[in-house]
């Protein structure tokens, strides 16, 4: 056997074992099995794994902004007439959120903290500076206790003659500064003494600034990666206690900050809010790309908010039967200290039509009102995010006092907040370096195949080679006759001509 030959047994025999050992790997899935097992074990809420530090204190920076409905037309809309409101925003914060108080408990099981946040003003991204700038709004405080009034005759009436000696109307103008961090309400400050519940100092976003909302404890994702950052209690509670049912008061899902990976299209993904004081589910939309990083974009669909009629799952929480509103609408109220705050997505978009058109100046629209998460697939990390909501205030007739005669039943905006974030290009570097390996890895058993293909074809390609050669060297080594005479020579061309001899003695 030649050199040549055995170099072609040689490739053939290489090829042959990278084609089935390739597909082999391909069908059993090894690879692809042991780099999932492996990422599943490193994105855990645990020491020393990949997340745990960016969990605690995330890079990307989030940014809050604050949109006001400015109303133009009050004494035309006490009188009966249709609301008008323009729009007024962006009045941006910087949001700083990292974990406080980080414990790891129940045998390393589940881990605890705090999530204090902390907003600092950025001008360049705002319309306005919010310590001049008012804003003619829902008078909130005044609001709050007409409705806690609201079943005595004697008493609204004793709070109508307080509003109106303290000057308290219906609609207040505040600063944007007033109106999210506190000011002293002359209502509040008259019942403030005696009743140790109330503060005398009222803001949308009052005592939030510097503060936490209570300790969440979370699983830690080590027994199971579909468990990764799920919330197991808050402030000590496996369930809240604000609405009428036990799936109502489910706490399900993560804090929106982390999901488990290896996502898939067809999951509903919970996410619970204590900004509502109760879960909601999103459910894929559409593919994305975030820079260069794919990832699924998962939404609230209508059926969040829909009314009862509309998903029968959704009677939990209405307060009581008068108190169920329509699509689009939640009322908070039991967490708010009983004041009538109606939450809704901007614009009531994915509500009841009848809600916008209701006010002059509103306009849903997908693109500005939608709340949605961008998650990358495998590994559950959030490369884009904007949480949208709006605070609405329940305006109606109230017994006892006069002004709300002429007023119809109302949900009135007052302002609306978009929590934005995006994923930071040192975080992209880092993610899109684990997904290389991850594709790599994953992807071997193809490249085995592919090597065994490319061997298959040079192995085809010397065999094919050394044929011809083989065919030349024995057509080189035949015999051809080199003329028609010799052909005919019966002797083959070997014959020896002899002449005779004579005897000399004959």
């Amino acid at each position: 056997m030649t050199r040549r030959s055995c170099a072609i047994y040689a490739v053939g025999i290489v090829c042959a074992h990278l084609l089935i050992i390739g597909i082999g790997l391909v069908v059993a899935q090894v690879f692809r099995t042991v780099i999932h097992n492996r990422l599943k074990k490193e994105i855990t809420l645990t020491e020393g794994s990949r997340v745990f530090e960016t969990w605690k204190n995330p890079p990307p920076p989030v940014f809050m902004e604050y949109f006001f409905f400015n109303v133009t037309n009050v004494d035309g809309f006490l009188k009966g007439a249709k609301a008008m409101v323009t729009q007024v925003g962006p009045y941006t914060y910087r949001e700083y959120r990292p974990k406080a108080n980080v414990t790891m408990v129940q045998n390393g099981t589940r881990v605890s903290a705090y999530n204090p946040k902390t907003f600092v003003f950025v001008r360049e991204k705002s319309v306005g500076d919010p310590t001049v700038d008012e804003i003619t709004t829902v008078n909130i405080p005044a609001w709050a206790v007409m409705n806690k009034v609201k079943g005595s005759y004697w008493r609204a009436s004793m709070v109508s003659i307080w509003m109106n000696s303290i000057g308290s109307g219906l609609f207040t103008t505040r600063t944007v500064q007033e109106l999210l961090w506190g000011y002293k309400d002359p209502l509040l400050a008259r019942i403030a003494p005696t009743n140790p519940d109330v503060e005398e100092t009222f803001g949308l976003m009052y005592k939030k600034n510097g503060t936490n909302d209570g300790e969440f404890v979370y699983y830690t994702g080590e027994q199971n990666y579909m468990d990764y950052g799920r919330v197991d209690t808050w402030r000590g509670q496996s369930q809240v206690s604000f609405w009428t049912s036990n799936q109502s008061n489910s706490i399900n899902g993560t804090d929106g900050s982390a999901f488990h990976p290896f996502l898939s299209k067809d999951e509903r993904l919970y996410v619970f809010t204590s900004d509502l004081c109760r879960s909601i589910y999103m459910e894929f939309e559409k593919d994305v790309v975030v820079k260069g990083i794919p990832a699924y974009r998962f939404t609230p669909p209508r059926s969040v908010l829909a009314s009862k009629e509309e998903n029968p799952a959704n009677e939990g929480f209405c307060i009581s039967p008068k108190e169920c509103l329509g699509t689009g609408l939640l009322k908070v109220s039991p967490c708010r200290k009983g004041a009538p705050v109606v939450a809704s997505f901007p614009h009531f978009y994915l509500g009841d039509p009848k809600y916008a058109a209701a006010i002059d100046g509103l306009s849903p629209i997908r693109e500005h009102h939608q709340t949605f998460l961008d998650l990358n697939p495998t590994t559950g990390v959030p490369v884009r995010a904007n949480k949208r909501a709006q605070i609405n205030i329940l305006m109606e007739r109230i017994s006892g006092f006069p002004t709300t005669r002429s007023l119809n039943e109302t949900i009135f905006p007052v302002m609306f907040l978009n929590e934005s974030v995006v994923i930071d290009d040192a975080s992209v570097a880092r993610l899109n370096k684990l997904l290389l390996i991850v594709t790599l890895v994953s992807n071997f058993p193809l490249i085995i195949v592919g090597l065994g293909a490319i061997m298959l074809i040079v192995f085809i390609i010397l065999l094919v080679r050394a044929r011809k050669q083989k065919t030349t060297a024995e057509e080189d080594t035949s015999y051809t006759p080199v003329s028609d005479k010799e052909k005919d020579d019966t002797h083959n061309g070997t014959y020896i001509g002899l002449t005779p001899t004579t005897d000399p003695q004959s």
